[in-house]
């Protein structure tokens, strides 16, 4: 077999290979008499059939088989050859195909980046130092409170934090307009749900009472046909309720599995909750900041069959998650590209990290991940046992746990500079990384 490689741009490769015609002869041969073993034909006994009618029948399909075979097979013993680590499926172009002569074949493909990380001694860390207080926990059970209030009707007029029933009709120059009206719709005054203008004209309102308001759509509205114009809401108040908060009490802790302990019993046990929540959220902020480092330090060029898969694999999650009749391939390739790049970036470069500091998963680390997973639900040690039993889930925890060793090993070099915040700030979302 004769190999060549050429170098066509820094990751794409085009290799030519040569494979004797004796090699493809002795794979045809080989099928046809796997053929005749088992050819059924009138006339003929089974394996008594002569090899010359089996190759008149069987024999174009049979090379066919063994040429495919054959590329598959000498494109693979190739890369090996010459070292090469392919990024995707080759595309192959046939040069010479005839049968009586030497196969040859072009095979283009793109290959892994060669490349060693460094600069982690120039990456600058904040790493987040916070506690959770009393105060803390106060406010999270006033949180609690309001994500589980109730509405009671009341007979007087509507105030800013009040549920309105309403049915409305709204017109734009005289003339309704799509999505304009509605019946029975719950709104909160105050809440920011309607364009601006609309819930502050219903306040004061009673239940009976309609009321023509001319609220102005934002210049920037979604709809460019409403944008920027004032409209006609006729309103009618079907009725008025008042909010009345949950009182802290053995039914409310019972919603979320405390049964015991009382009040001190549920503090107790939201703090909890929202230490794990700080712990995480400031490993998350961390690790952000290691990514963004070794992106920003290590600038590569990545295959564009990685980043098509990656694209692909965007796509679908998008369709599951939103739904509807649409097929990943008709969502614009474009929409995902940039995130589709980063990811494989970044997957580049942390491979190359395990690969240059031999990191391999802890095992006790990644025991005390899935414990603190398991510490959220109500029994616990059925949620450690359902991990180890399943080894999907079990491999995604040791790449979490995989990933969380690379920032590690980044952190012991980097400059990293402790800030003490609060629970609040800590635990605030970081904004979305930029593009690589």
């Amino acid at each position: 077999m004769q190999v060549s490689v050429e170098s066509t741009s820094a990751l794409e490769r085009r290799m030519t290979i040569g494979v004797p015609v004796e090699r493809i002869e002795n794979e045809v041969n080989k099928r046809l008499q796997q053929t005749a073993s088992r050819a059924k034909i009138p006339g003929f006994r089974p394996g008594k059939v002569p090899m010359s009618v089996i190759r008149q029948r069987y024999e174009a399909a049979a090379r066919q088989e063994a040429l495919g075979d054959i590329i598959q097979a000498t494109f693979y013993e190739a890369v090996v050859a010459e070292k090469l680590n392919p990024a995707g499926a080759p595309a192959v172009e046939p040069k010479v195909f005839e049968k009586g002569k030497d196969l040859e074949y072009v095979a283009t493909f793109e290959v892994f980046p060669e490349f060693k990380v460094a600069g982690f001694e120039s990456i600058e860390i904040e790493r987040l130092q916070a506690e959770v207080g009393d105060a803390d926990v106060d406010n999270m059970l006033e949180i609690l409170r309001k994500q589980n209030t109730r509405y009671e009707t009341v007979d007087r007029a509507a105030e800013n934090g009040d549920q309105l029933n309403i049915d409305f009709v709204g017109k734009i120059d005289g003339e309704a307009f799509a999505g304009g009206s509605a019946k029975g719709t719950q709104l909160v005054l105050g809440s920011g749900r309607m364009i601006p203008g609309f819930e502050d004209a219903l306040v004061g309102a009673k239940a009976g009472e309609e009321r023509v308001i001319n609220p102005t759509f934002p210049e920037d509205y979604q709809n460019l046909d409403l944008a920027g114009k004032t409209a006609e809401f006729t309103v009618t108040v079907n009725s008025v309720a008042a909010a009345q908060l949950p009182e802290l009490n053995d039914e409310f802790f019972a919603q979320f599995g405390v049964q015991e302990g009382g009040l001190e019993g549920f503090r107790a046990e939201v703090k909890k909750n929202m230490e794990r929540e700080l712990r995480q959220a400031i490993k998350t902020k961390v690790k952000n900041q290691v990514m963004e480092g070794l992106v920003a330090g290590n600038p590569i060029e990545v295959p564009k069959a990685l980043v098509d898969n990656e694209v692909n694999r965007l796509r679908a999650q998008a369709v599951q998650q939103f739904g509807g009749n649409i097929k990943p391939d008709q969502l614009p390739a474009e929409l995902f590209e940039e995130q589709a790049k980063r990811r494989v970036v970044l997957g580049l470069i942390v491979a190359e990290v395990v690969k240059q500091h031999e990191l391999k998963p802890d095992d006790s680390r990644v025991r005390e991940l899935i414990e603190e997973m398991a510490s959220a639900y109500q029994e616990p040690e059925q949620v450690v046992s359902w991990y180890y039993k399943n080894a999907e889930q079990l491999n995604e925890v040791r790449s979490v746990v995989l990933e969380e060793q690379v920032v590690d090993t980044v952190l012991q070099q980097a400059k990293v500079t402790d800030k003490s915040v609060s629970y609040e700030e800590a635990v605030k979302p970081a904004e979305a990384p930029q593009a690589a």
